[in-house]
C-alpha cells in the first residue's frame, strides 16, 4: 500500500474499493451526481481540502468531467489537484455492458495505470515530480487555446499524454503544470499536423 497525505475524491463505491487496494489514504465518494445536492458531503470535502487540498479522480467520460467541474466550483483552485486517467475502451467485469461512452471507469483501470497517474503525489522515494507553471500565453502560442483549431490541438496533446479529452482549458493548464513542462509540450506539438 502506498501512503498518501492528501484525501482522494472519487465518483462511486467501486472506485473507492479499487483505490483502497492501492493507497492508504482517506477516500471519499461523490456518489456520482449526488454531490450536486449533498451539502454535508460538499462541506466534508471542503474541510478535508483545508490543509493540503484534495486529489480528484473521476472517470474519463463526460459525467466524470461534469463532477470534476462541480468540485472546482466548491473548492478554491489551490486546493484541488486533478488526476486524469487515459481514456480506454472497455467494460468493467461486474457490468453486463459498457458505459454510454464505452470507456473504462476508475474501477476497471489497471493498478499500474492508476499508480502512474498518481506519480506526482507519491512519496519522494517512489517518484515526485515538481510542479511547473504553464502560462495561458504559452497555451495560446501553441494553438491550444483561443484559436480556431484549439480543440483539435488539445485532443492531439491529450492523446499523446494519455489523458481524457473532456477536460476544460483551465483544468488542462493545471494538470499540464503538474505532469509536464512548456518545453515538453512544445516538443509534442512540433509533430502536430493539421487535419
Amino acid at each position: 500500500m502506498i501512503k498518501l497525505d492528501m484525501p482522494i475524491i472519487v465518483e462511486g463505491k467501486y472506485d473507492k474499493i479499487k483505490l483502497s487496494e492501492i493507497f492508504d489514504a482517506v477516500i471519499i465518494t461523490t456518489d456520482g451526481f449526488g454531490i450536486f445536492k449533498n451539502k454535508q458531503k460538499a462541506a466534508l470535502i471542503k474541510k478535508l481540502a483545508e490543509k493540503n487540498g484534495v486529489i480528484v479522480l473521476t472517470d474519463s467520460d463526460s459525467a466524470g468531467s461534469i463532477i470534476r467541474s462541480h468540485l472546482k466550483n466548491i473548492l478554491s483552485d489551490d486546493k484541488i489537484h486533478h488526476v486524469l486517467l487515459p481514456p480506454v475502451k472497455g467494460k468493467e467485469r461486474r457490468k453486463s455492458k459498457p458505459s454510454a461512452e464505452g470507456l473504462l471507469g476508475v474501477e476497471g483501470t489497471k493498478k499500474d495505470v492508476i499508480i502512474k497517474a498518481f506519480e506526482r503525489f507519491l512519496p519522494k522515494d517512489k517518484a515526485q515530480k515538481s510542479k511547473t507553471s504553464i502560462s495561458t500565453a504559452f497555451l495560446m502560442s501553441q494553438g491550444l487555446s483561443g484559436t480556431e483549431n484549439s480543440l483539435n490541438k488539445r485532443k492531439y496533446l491529450l492523446e499523446k499524454l494519455g489523458l481524457p479529452y473532456c477536460v476544460s482549458t483551465a483544468t488542462l493548464k493545471k494538470v499540464l503544470g503538474e505532469i509536464s513542462s512548456e518545453e515538453e509540450i512544445a516538443l509534442i506539438m512540433k509533430d502536430y499536423k493539421e487535419v
